[in-house]
């Protein structure tokens, strides 16, 4: 019988350019959380690792199966018997990286994983410029993975940006969405709650996403605020800007409540798009 009730927990992080310590970092929070009563615990996006130096990146990233990060947490997961998503960490993908998250069951075998399908290419407005293209590999599949309590959904930050993938995910059968995170501090300001409370009234579905934030070794500054929301878009819980662990407990009949009030899944349809043109005054050619 699937389970009606659990905790989540977001651990949030502020991961720097020694994978060792981040690893570390994550471990001790994450068993914090399940010592917490956490039954599903996850992490930001780039857990293991944030270096904007991209040789500094490829000479400190490894292939899967040796990642301490991904290791170590796994044992954690199996340890205390608790759910893990890992939101993401960069793993080595032919002559790039993949920007790769799991789900880790309560027995710490890596149940599903993710690559983040929408790469973070941007100019924004005080000069700050992104090209995750340029050292990353996208994905091309949705994923949805199955926990003890129903589906969830797995995404990536800059994912949030692009509705059509929540619904997708939802339509598929997702209770849960996730957008693990390391956004910047300028669209973090300006975005992330709204982006987060629209995804999850658009889908009648929770959204849990940890976020990295702070002013990292790097040089970049990230948002934090690490957000649980219900599927009617109230915000369970939130972080500030400090590294932490937030809880909440979710209940998972609010999905089908929210799903019965307002049907958006249901009452959705297709439709084509006519672009009319503006009508021209007759007797009069159009202007070059």
């Amino acid at each position: 019988m699937t389970a009606t009730r659990f905790t989540a927990a977001c651990v949030q992080m502020r991961s720097g350019r020694d994978p060792i310590r981040n690893r570390d970092a994550a471990v001790a929070m994450a068993r914090e959380a399940a010592d917490r009563g956490a039954h599903f615990v996850q992490t930001p996006e780039m857990t293991s690792l944030l270096e904007r130096n991209r040789a500094a990146l490829f000479e400190k990233v490894g292939l899967e199966a040796q990642d301490p990060t991904l290791n170590a947490l796994r044992e954690v997961a199996r340890e205390r018997g608790i759910v893990v998503h890992v939101g993401s960490i960069a793993v080595k993908a032919g002559d790039r990286i993949a920007n790769r998250g799991y789900l880790i069951g309560q027995d710490g075998e890596i149940t599903a994983s993710y690559d983040k399908v929408h790469l973070f290419d941007v100019d924004l407005p005080n000069g700050e410029s992104w090209r995750e293209s340029a050292t990353y590999a996208g994905g091309d599949r949705a994923v949805l993975a199955e926990t003890p309590w129903g589906w969830l959904g797995l995404t990536i930050c800059y994912d949030v940006r692009f509705a059509a993938l929540y619904r997708a995910l939802a339509e598929s059968g997702a209770s849960f969405l996730s957008a693990p995170a390391c956004f910047t501090r300028q669209t973090g300001e300006a975005h992330w709650h709204v982006l987060h409370r629209a995804r999850a009234i658009e889908t009648g579905s929770f959204m849990i996403s940890a976020a990295q934030g702070g002013l990292h070794e790097d040089g970049r500054e990230t948002f934090g605020h690490s957000l649980i929301v219900d599927p009617w878009g109230r915000i369970l819980a939130e972080a500030g800007t400090e590294p932490g662990v937030i809880l909440a407990e979710i209940d998972v009949g609010l999905v089908t409540d929210a799903r019965a009030r307002i049907p958006t899944l249901k009452n959705a349809r297709t439709f084509e798009v006519e672009a009319v043109p503006a009508p021209r005054p007759a007797g009069r050619a159009a202007s070059a």
